[in-house]
């Protein structure tokens, strides 16, 4: 799957440094240099001696009356996005730089889910406005090479420039086809691995890691069977069969205001758990409601990054693990049992087997994607709202490329200032007139948990717009009036 995580530059552009700053960013991170292909062997990767990240810089984007440029510059680079991230022998990712206006740009990180996960994207982000500073202050640039995704306790050692590494089946899932972290009621069998390392640090030969992929079939169809994802599982009740999955979806952006931040925030201290513990909470209680579930799994993304050397690594570490959520009892009580089911699946979230795309197959391969149902990820704290480097102020932006990895999936992209949530969905299984009327629901659950006492039974809670709601709608409001969801659950 293809992401898109982009800077809105405001002030004058020095094309010079950025391509001085993305060449050392480059020669510090070889997960930026990674190619990936499939032969006839099976899917390989390849670490580049010297790929400096390349930059398209596109036409001028012309938007109309009252559109936002942003968006319309996001809607094109949609469409291009697949062709950026698929060039043979080089690493799936690409800057897109789009003019926006006089002294407006719009610079976007293209990458396929094999290069990055959301906290490296950030760390890209973090240290190219770092280094164009530099760069348009004419100094130095740090250009020694970062512990690659191999080296730093992830079971083998990396061969910079070296040939092919052969990637076997199992070892290393598709980009789009992850395995998932088992159920926490069902414990992980112990694992019979015996990886074998054989690199020769002279040469820079192969090195295969041999995996029981009998194991990890059975770890595959248990996370399966705990999910339901599998063709034919029955969905909530009432549904009919699954619609076939495409892999495509669309997203709506929703806007909180401040009023309802604060209002969560204050909440969170009462109960004594994070914000995004409220939001999660919320999505569960929105999509339980539209469904008719009291007990469900919501998919978590959760932090991956198990030693300081992964902190500053571009590789994809993020695990995702069923978080199971009961709706049940007082508004505090509830709360901090999701907040204690979220600390009990983060035991089961394995960077290796959950997102293990660091060595994935090739982006190209046929494999067709595997959507979770509902998910769940806090990317707030990720990235501040606006970075200042050199002359140029950056502005950050999340853009959406088509594709979806999830039936329906809420991610939280500001939280502090401006704070706003996407929702992305799956239009096979979810047309958008119900997504928007979820997005209410989830607008209408948030106000619920943060306005009502403590003690209040969460069975009693109205999940009904509130006057001030309006404001900033999630979508349209011709929608019909609202009916069960057609979304399969586990």
């Amino acid at each position: 799957m293809t992401r898109i995580l982009s800077a809105e530059l405001s002030g004058p552009l020095d094309t010079d440094a950025l391509r001085r700053a993305l060449a050392a960013l480059g020669a510090r991170h070889e997960g930026l240099r990674t190619a990936f292909a499939a032969t006839a062997r099976g899917p390989v990767r390849r670490v580049l001696a010297v790929c400096p990240p390349s930059l398209v810089t596109l036409e001028a984007v012309a938007a109309g009356p009252g559109e936002d440029l942003v968006a319309a510059a996001h809607a094109r680079l949609a469409a291009r996005a697949g062709r950026l991230v698929t060039r043979p022998g080089l690493p799936p990712l690409a800057f897109a730089l789009t003019p926006l206006a006089t002294g407006r740009h719009l610079l976007s990180f293209v990458h396929h889910d094999a290069v990055a996960d959301s906290r490296s994207a950030a760390l890209v982000w973090r240290e190219l406005l770092a280094d164009y500073d530099r760069a348009v202050r004419r100094r130095p640039l740090d250009r020694a090479p970062r512990p690659g995704p191999d080296t730093p306790g992830r079971g083998g050692a990396g061969a910079q420039g070296g040939p092919p590494r052969i990637l076997p089946p199992g070892a290393a899932p598709h980009p789009e086809h992850p395995q998932r972290a088992p159920h926490p009621e069902h414990p992980r069998h112990p694992r019979h691995t015996d990886h074998t390392d054989h690199t020769d640090h002279t040469d820079h030969t192969d090195h295969t890691d041999h995996t029981d992929h009998t194991e990890s079939a059975e770890r595959a169809e248990s996370a399966e069977r705990q999910h339901g994802v599998a063709a034919g599982r029955t969905g909530a009740p009432g549904s009919g069969p699954a619609a076939a999955r495409d892999g495509r979806g669309e997203r709506l952006l929703l806007g909180l205001g401040t009023r309802l931040r604060d209002a969560a925030d204050a909440t969170a201290r009462r109960a004594g758990v994070p914000h995004s513990t409220v939001l999660l909470a919320a999505w569960a209680l929105a999509v339980g409601r539209r469904t008719g579930r009291e007990r469900l799994l919501v998919d978590a993304e959760m932090p991956g990054r198990p030693t300081a050397e992964l902190l500053g690594t571009v590789v994809p570490c993020a695990a995702t693990a069923p978080v199971v959520c009961e709706l049940e009892g007082g508004v505090d009580y509830f709360l901090r049992g999701v907040a204690c089911a979220f600390s009990e699946a983060l035991q089961y979230a394995d960077p290796d087997d959950g997102a293990a795309v660091r060595g994935a197959a090739a982006p190209a391969s046929p494999l067709p994607p595997a959507p979770a149902r509902v998910t769940f990820a806090a990317r707030d704290e990720l990235l501040p709202a606006s970075v200042r480097a050199g002359a140029l102020t950056a502005r950050f932006h999340h853009g959406h490329s088509g594709a979806v990895t999830a039936d329906a999936a809420l991610t939280v992209l500001r939280w502090h200032e401006h704070p706003l949530l996407s929702l992305e969905f799956a239009s096979a299984q979810l047309p958008r007139a119900q997504a928007a009327q979820l997005a209410r629901t989830l607008r209408a659950a948030l106000t619920a948990l943060a306005t009502s006492p403590p003690h209040t039974p969460v069975d009693d809670l109205a999940l009904t717009p509130a006057d001030d709601l309006p404001k900033n709608p999630p979508a349209r409001t011709d929608t019909p009036a609202a009916r069960p969801l057609a979304l399969p659950l586990p």
